[in-house]
């Protein structure tokens, strides 16, 4: 157990300095990665092998073999970790230098049809915004001429309203007749109301069709 333990701590030593090679090494570092890798591998499989010696030796003996032998696979495992990291570090350099050579090697031109094709296009964007803005424009005129004249068509039947009432009570006109004139004086208030509504509602919904 002792020659195996030796073997594997000098591997382990050896491992770490070869780590020491790789952080200056950037040309050769894919073959010292797999040197590494290797021997982290050859170090678990003496590990194993450890671990049934231990069970082999003396209960007083024992304790001491299990802590030397945990202490190589703790060291292991801290190079399993280090060889990961190590190679996440070269793919990023590998990576960034890629990038930065197809940068430099790239060569920009202008495209004047891609240019003509974005100005065709923002022209046309803009009219049909233009145009948008003109209809709403028309809609809101025509709403308020619309509300005009139903103001105007209400005060002329409230004078008309007034009219009558009076020539009513001159002529004496019947009771009936006066709730029937003013029944369809209401008629016409609902009328009125419901076109100011519904000129609200088609000047809303145009504007937001048109925006």
């Amino acid at each position: 157990m002792d020659v195996l333990y030796n073997q594997t701590n000098k591997l382990i030593q050896h491992t770490q300095q070869r780590f020491k090679v790789l952080e200056g090494n950037v040309v050769n570092a894919n073959e010292i990665e797999v040197e590494i890798a290797e021997n982290i591998t050859q170090i678990q499989r003496n590990c194993e092998k450890l671990d049934l010696y231990v069970h082999k030796l003396p209960l007083e003996q024992r304790q001491n073999g299990k802590m030397r032998c945990d202490q190589l696979k703790y060291d292991n495992r801290h190079m399993q970790a280090a060889l990961e990291a190590a190679k996440q570090r070269r793919l990023r350099r590998e990576t960034a230098a890629s990038e930065r050579e197809q940068l430099l090697s790239r060569r920009f031109a202008p495209n004047p049809d891609l240019t003509a094709i974005n100005i065709d296009y923002s022209v046309q964007h803009q009219n049909s915004l233009h145009n948008a803005h003109r209809g709403v424009d028309e809609m809101l005129y025509t709403g308020s001429n619309t509300l005009d004249s139903l103001r105007s068509q209400r005060s002329t039947l409230k004078g008309a309203h007034k009219r009558i009432i009076d020539m009513a009570n001159v002529l004496g006109v019947s009771n009936h007749t006066m709730r029937l004139i003013e029944k369809r004086v209401s008629e016409d208030k609902v009328v009125f109301a419901g076109g100011v509504l519904t000129t609200f509602v088609v000047i809303i919904l145009v504007i937001v069709y048109l925006t």
